[in-house]
């Protein structure tokens, strides 16, 4: 019996040193692991130098400033696009819906189209705006952008470029609104809503239907507060729309990486 006892405490001892033993084998290798784990992400995060992010993000803004005006360049450019489409200032869509109930669809399409096509003709001239405003751009700017929502693209050329966007663009505008006859067409769409609605005030059902629609003042004498700022302002909108669009798809599409620059910042 002592034989067996002594054996058995022999065994017993040898397994709790084994299990200790093995029990901290596997500790340090849970620990080893870890830190290599940790090493790993550090070394993935910091491989790549604040230059050579913002570098990858200046490119991918370039790719977006060339997309975006060439878009917006082509031929019904602002106008087939839904996202950027110009459409009536609030108060002449108010007239609109009235004009369009009367059988006057071709006069309001007349006086959209000629709008869209001043902003599509204004386009081309924008991007050296743009590119100058890239270039410029500082490590932080670059932080603030690549960190901030999809908005913050779009948020730094506002801040950036607007006002030399309205130098250049307003007179493009003035000149494109001009040769595409927006005048004309307003004048127009003005007459037809003067001649079959606001000469059948006395109707009370055409009354009740300007109603429906929120026309208070049938139209503005001022051509609704100046087209022309109304359609440079919204020519200037549609560009950024299209280069934060751009430079969102960059930075999350892999098939949108298109230079080695793009796959070694964005890839991952």
């Amino acid at each position: 019996m002592r034989i067996v006892s002594v054996v058995t405490i022999i065994a017993f001892t040898s397994s709790m040193a084994f299990s200790f033993s093995f029990s901290n084998l596997m500790d340090e290798a849970v620990k080893a692991t870890t830190t290599t784990s940790s090493q790993s992400t550090a070394s993935v995060s910091s491989r790549l130098s604040n230059s050579t992010v913002t570098s990858g993000l200046k490119e991918a803004l370039r790719l977006g400033v060339d997309y975006g005006v060439k878009e917006l360049s082509k031929k019904d450019g602002y106008l087939s696009n839904t996202n950027v489409k110009i459409p009536l200032p609030d108060k002449l869509s108010k007239a609109e819906s009235l004009i369009r109930k009367f059988g006057g669809d071709k006069i309001a399409d007349d006086l959209i189209v000629s709008m869209n096509n001043a902003a599509t003709e204004a386009a081309p001239k924008t991007a050296s705006i743009f590119v100058d405003a890239v270039d410029k751009m500082s490590i932080e700017d670059a932080q603030k952008i690549l960190s901030g929502g999809d908005e913050a693209a779009t948020q730094y050329f506002q801040k950036n470029t607007t006002s030399s966007l309205v130098s250049m663009i307003k007179p493009i505008v003035q000149k494109s609104m001009q040769d595409n006859g927006v005048a004309k067409y307003y004048d127009t769409f003005n007459e037809f809503y003067s001649s079959n609605v606001k000469g059948m005030v006395d109707n009370s059902s055409v009354m009740n239907m300007a109603k429906s629609f929120g026309v208070d003042q049938y139209l503005p004498s001022d051509k609704d507060a100046k087209l022309d700022d109304f359609v440079t302002q919204k020519a200037i909108d549609g560009l950024f729309k299209m280069i934060a669009a751009k430079e969102a798809e960059i930075r999350k599409n892999p098939i949108a990486q298109t230079t080695s620059l793009l796959k070694q910042v964005f890839g991952n």
